[in-house]
Formats: C-alpha cells, structure tokens, sequence
C-alpha cells in the first residue's frame, strides 16, 4: 500500500491530467517550500531526559501565510506530515481562505507524559520551529491529540519574544481571544457539506443514516449536529470500539455515557461493534473521521454506504477511492469535507489581526458561506472535467494555486 504522500501526489496527478498541467508546474506544485526536522530534549518529571522528534512542514505559502495543524502521535513521520502539509494547501484553496499549506508533529504519545511534561515539550518545539512561525509567516492549529490547551503554550511560548501575538496560533481557548464557533467548526462544515451533497441529489438529511468512526472533537460534534437535524446516527467508535442501534443513537445519552466512562463502549441499548465492522456496517452515509486509509482495497468492496464523508484527513487509499468511483459511491474528500475547521481558523486569525470579536452566529453564518460557495465551485469542475468529486476538489486547489502563483511571478 502507497504512503501517504505518494497518495496524495497520485490524487494530485489525475487533477494536473485534467488541467493539463505541463511537467513544470507539477513539479513546483507538489514540491514543499521547507521541511524542518528538529531534536526535542526536556527534562521529565522524574529527572530523566526525553529525547523525541518533531516536523515542520510548509509547502506552499503563495495564497497567503503557510496554515496547518500540530498533531502528536508516536507514527508520526516525515511522509505523513509532507502529505498533509500538501492536502492544507489545496484545502485552503478549495474554500478560499487566504492561507497556504503546512503540517506538523511531534513523535510523541501524549498519553505516556505528563501534562507538565507535555508543557515543556510544547514549549520546547515551538522555540525550535520559532524561525519559521508567525502571524503572517505560519499559524499552527490543533489537531490529532493537541487542543486548546497545546495552542495556549505555543501562543504564550512564542509572546515571550515577540511581543502579545495571539495571531500566531488558531484553536486557543475563548477565554484567550480564541474564536465562538471553533470547536464545532470541523463537524459543522461537514454537515454543511453532506447537506450540499444530499441537496444537488434531490434528498435532505432527515432520516439519512450515517455511521460515524471516530466519537473525538469532529466525530462527535457532527454526530450532534446531525441528530439536531433529524438524521439517525446508527453506529459511532472510538479507540476502545464502537456501539450499534439500527433504529438511531440518542447521541446526548450516548455523550453523557461517554463523559461518565470515556468510551462510547458500554452504552445501554446498543450493540457492540468494532472499528473495522462500523467501516462496512450497512448506512446512507460513512464517515471516517479518525485515523488516516482506513478505507483500504482490502475492505472497499463490502463498504455499503451510498456516500463516504472524508471527516478525517486521508482516510481513502487511492485504491479504494479507485474502487468507490467503480461502483458508483460518491466520496466526498476530505480536503472539501473537513475544511470548515480552516474556515473558523481564518476567522479567529482575523479577529486577532483586526482586534476585534465575533459573533458565533456571525462565524457560523461565514462558515456556511464558505462551504456552499466551495461545493457550487466543486460541482462546476465536476461537470467539465466530467470526473469524480475527489479529482474536481484537487481541480479546484490546484487551479487557484496555479493562479495565484502566476500573477505573484516566480522572481
């Protein structure tokens, strides 16, 4: 099976086909600008020292300032943050939002540190990548087990010499000129995108059964959402494994279990499933919104969804997606899907900048916006090229890239 990154590029390739790219803009597209790997040394909390390795990634800044989230897992590697350093910079452009592309991480499970442990590290990334962030330069964001919290330290690490710079980051906390809306910000984009997408084919979300792989930040608000607007949310998981109930979860009950044990598992009223039989569970509409090719050739052809919400980031092998537009299953990919995240973290970026506060009416209002406007954008390619909803999305980026590159000029 491919990496990530040669992934990527192989989605990459079918929109630069359809565009007909010429060998030079491919090569200056999908190369990055930077890649920085840098030593993390800090003291634990029993005196040892801890040795880990972080990544900085930055591949394309020509729509505007490198943006992309720091995620800590012990898999992380170089080829898994240049490939979503490479997705952050069409997804940018896919919903039109005056960012780049970049990606970051640290080899690091956080579950093994403390949480002054985590601090420390924190902090001590951040000083070693301070070259290269900033608010006009690269905002990191939250993502796989990073949060609030982790942009706190990364804000307040960065202020201490530079100044009161709350623009550095996106995905702090409210009370620290975070933004109203951004923790919902992921799930609500894709509820607006599977509405879209449910729209153009003449049906609405009310009754639509879905299948949710992942309960954290994105699969959890988008499963609210979705039981706020009458659709039944039949299966949900977690690391632990998953819960079943053909006729629909009461999600607040199901959220409630989850904040009393920590785990969707045990849930009264419903049945046991693992992650891999959620993935093929009979639904409307899957949604992978955990780990990155869970979808995989070996399990594409027992998928019985209708539609596939790329929640998470690179959940499709190329295979599989291969498979899906064989069979006539529309994957709504993940650099539409789950952009509303970047949307919201542009608006908190803009509040920063222009000191001042929104709204969460006026951020959700924005983010809809932003969602309708990349879907009618989207479709429009799909007609022309007359090919799947992934290749048209990557059209879509790759064009206004390829644009915006152009008119700056390569001097």
């Amino acid at each position: 099976m491919a990496g990530a990154y040669e992934t990527t590029n192989r989605y990459l390739q079918l929109a630069f086909d359809v565009l007909r790219l010429d060998h030079s803009y491919k090569t200056l597209l999908w190369t990055p600008s930077r890649e920085l790997r840098v030593e993390l040394v800090i003291q634990m909390d029993d005196g040892t020292i801890g040795n880990y390795i972080g990544y900085r990634v930055q591949h394309d800044d020509s729509r505007g300032p490198f943006k992309g989230g720091l995620r800590y897992h012990p898999d992380v590697d170089l080829d898994e943050v240049r490939s979503l350093a490479s997705l952050m910079t069409w997804k940018t452009a896919v919903v039109n939002v005056p960012f780049g592309g970049a990606k970051g991480g640290i080899q690091v499970d956080p579950n093994q540190l403390s949480q002054r442990e985590l601090q420390r590290l924190t902090r001590c990334f951040t000083q070693s990548v301070m070259i290269a962030i900033g608010p006009d330069l690269d905002i990191p964001a939250p993502d796989m087990n990073t949060n609030a919290r982790v942009m706190s330290w990364m804000f307040d690490e960065y202020s201490k010499y530079h100044g009161f710079s709350p623009a550095v980051v996106t995905g702090k906390p409210v009370d620290l000129h975070g933004s109203l809306g951004r923790d919902a910000a992921t799930g609500r984009g894709c509820l607006f995108a599977i509405r879209e997408v449910l729209h153009l084919a003449g049906a609405t979300l009310t009754g639509m059964r879905f299948a949710i792989q992942g309960f954290g930040n994105v699969g959890g608000w988008l499963a609210k959402l979705l039981f706020e607007q009458g659709a039944k949310v039949i299966a949900v998981s977690d690391v632990k494994g998953g819960i079943f109930n053909g006729d629909g979860l009461d999600i607040p009950r199901v959220n409630d279990h989850v904040a009393e044990t920590g785990s969707v598992v045990g849930m009264p009223g419903t049945e046991p499933i693992s992650n891999e039989a959620l993935l093929t569970t009979d639904c409307d509409v899957l949604v992978p919104a955990a780990l990155g090719h869970v979808l995989t050739q070996q399990n594409a052809r027992d998928v019985r969804a209708k539609y596939i919400l790329e929640a998470a980031n690179g959940p499709t092998t190329f295979e599989a997606d291969e498979i899906f537009n064989e069979r006539g299953i529309v994957c709504i990919p993940d650099i539409y899907a789950n952009a509303g995240g970047v949307c919201v973290s542009y608006m908190e970026w803009t509040q920063n900048t222009q000191k001042t506060t929104w709204s969460e009416e006026q951020v959700n209002t924005s983010l809809e916006r932003h969602m309708v406007d990349a879907h009618r954008a989207v479709v429009k390619l799909q007609e022309e090229f007359r090919c799947s909803m992934r290749t048209a999305a990557f059209a879509l980026g790759v064009r206004r890239v390829k644009n915006a590159t152009d008119l700056r000029g390569l001097g």
